[in-house]
């Protein structure tokens, strides 16, 4: 909608989590670090923990990309399954095709004898779960006798576990005990500070395309900073609307009064309540103004 008024080549604060964006944000860094040591180090278990929106998925794809050409990787983005399930999906990742005629004991003998065959070529597996917290507690248990699975000198399977602090919550349970001993390294996303988040803008804004001056001055991103309280998925979804007002009034600079619409008219974010009614009619006029510019370039 208002690439070609910024002179965009591709929406800079897309919520769809692209690595071509990565940062290199201080969090995320550390985190693929902690990933990066704890895998080659053949632990069984690796944690990452966060709050929604700190980049957890990020992480994930970017650690994809990175362990490729080293590890087997089985991803499951979805992970409420049963324990049946979680095997069969862990199976498919590994080049298996479904079969009703194989029953779970056989299942787990055929994905043991592939590990074993991807050991003989120098290669390790590594099951990474996105959003952990919502694994069913059977489908915990049959990840860590998953990590049984070893030769007489190394794990043929590692775990990585990415989900929110509920993910700590659960695992504090006695009965989870036996996986909290197999966890070898931990990392708890933070979110940004203020010099982070002016960076993070900066740079999605370069990927994109931008090759003008300050979209959004010192003043916006304190701004920023404090409605979305350093979380990423809320400065980008603040963004996108800052820009989208901007564009509805046809000027390529993000004003203090613009983000503050953006800011009301965003659940999450934190803005005063003295402030919410205010900004509505200058938020309602400015979608005006935006419908009103997207029709005029439909009729070209």
């Amino acid at each position: 909608m208002y690439l070609q008024h910024f002179g965009l080549a591709t929406a800079p604060f897309s919520l769809t989590p692209n690595t071509s964006f990565f940062f290199g944000l201080a969090p995320h860094v550390e985190a693929l670090q902690v990933l990066h040591t704890a895998l080659v180090g053949g632990e069984g278990f690796i944690k990452v923990t966060g709050e929604v929106g700190t980049g957890k998925t990020l992480i994930c794809r970017k650690l994809l990309n990175d362990m490729a050409h080293q590890f087997a990787c089985v991803y499951l983005p979805n992970p409420y399954l049963s324990p049946q399930e979680l095997r069969w999906a862990v199976a498919c990742e590994l080049g298996f095709s479904y079969s009703a005629k194989v029953d779970q004991q056989q299942l787990i003998q055929l994905i043991h004898e592939k590990l074993l065959s991807l050991a003989e070529q120098g290669k390790r597996a590594v099951i990474v779960v996105d959003e952990a917290q919502a694994l069913p507690d059977e489908s915990l248990e049959a990840l860590r006798l998953f990590t049984n699975l070893e030769t007489e000198t190394s794990k043929l399977l590692q775990v990585v576990l990415l989900g929110q602090p509920e993910l700590d919550q659960r695992l504090a349970q006695d009965k989870f005990r036996q996986l909290r001993q197999r966890i070898g390294f931990s990392y708890q996303l933070r979110p940004l500070t203020e010099a982070e988040i002016h960076g993070y803008v900066e740079h999605r804004l370069k990927v994109a395309g931008w090759q003008g001056g300050a979209v959004f001055e010192k003043g916006q991103i304190r701004q920023l900073y404090k409605a979305s309280r350093g979380i990423p998925r809320l400065v980008n979804l603040l963004c996108h609307k800052g820009l989208l007002l901007a564009y509805g009034a046809g000027v390529r600079r993000v004003s203090a009064k613009q983000l503050k619409a953006a800011i009301a008219d965003t659940e999450d974010a934190n803005s005063p309540m003295s402030l919410r009614a205010p900004v509505l009619g200058l938020t309602l006029g400015l979608a005006a103004a935006v419908l009103w510019y997207w029709l005029q370039g439909s009729a070209l």
